[in-house]
C-alpha cells in the first residue's frame, strides 16, 4: 500500500474516532451546525488541518468550471467530511457524495451521520 494510501487510512480512523467521541458526550438531537463545530475543534486539537464549509469547485469532465461546493469539514486537504443528523443514511446521500468527489475531483470522503442513536459512519472513495 503506497504511503499516501496510509496516511489518509490514519486521517479517516482519526476522523471516525474522532466522531465516536464526540457522539457519545452530545448523543443524538443537535443541529449539525453544533455536530461540525465540535469535530472541527476536536481535530484540530488532534493536530490536522480542518477548514470548515470548504469550497471546492466543481467541474465538467473538460475542466470547465461549473460552480461551487461547500464542504462541512475539509480535512488535511484530502478528505471530504460530509455530516448529517437524519434517521439513517440513505442511499442518496452516498451517490451525491460520489458525485461530488468526481466533479471535484477528490478521491475520499466520510459521511457521518450524528442524528440516530448509533452513530453511522460511511467512507466514501472513488
Amino acid at each position: 500500500m503506497p504511503d499516501g494510501d496510509v496516511q489518509i487510512l490514519g486521517w479517516c480512523n482519526q476522523i471516525r474516532q474522532t466522531a465516536y467521541d464526540l457522539h457519545r458526550f452530545l448523543k443524538h438531537g443537535h443541529l449539525e451546525r453544533v455536530y461540525e463545530t465540535g469535530m472541527s475543534h476536536r481535530l484540530r486539537a488532534l493536530g490536522l488541518s480542518v477548514e470548515q464549509q470548504c469550497r471546492l469547485s466543481v467541474y465538467d469532465e473538460d475542466g470547465t468550471s461549473l460552480g461551487d461546493y461547500f464542504a462541512d469539514l475539509y480535512v488535511e486537504q484530502a478528505i471530504i467530511v460530509e455530516l448529517k443528523t437524519c434517521r439513517q443514511i440513505a442511499n442518496e446521500p452516498i451517490a451525491q457524495m460520489l458525485g461530488y468527489l468526481r466533479a471535484c475531483r477528490r478521491q475520499h470522503a466520510l459521511l457521518i451521520n450524528f442524528g440516530a442513536p448509533v452513530l453511522q459512519i460511511r467512507k466514501v472513495a472513488l
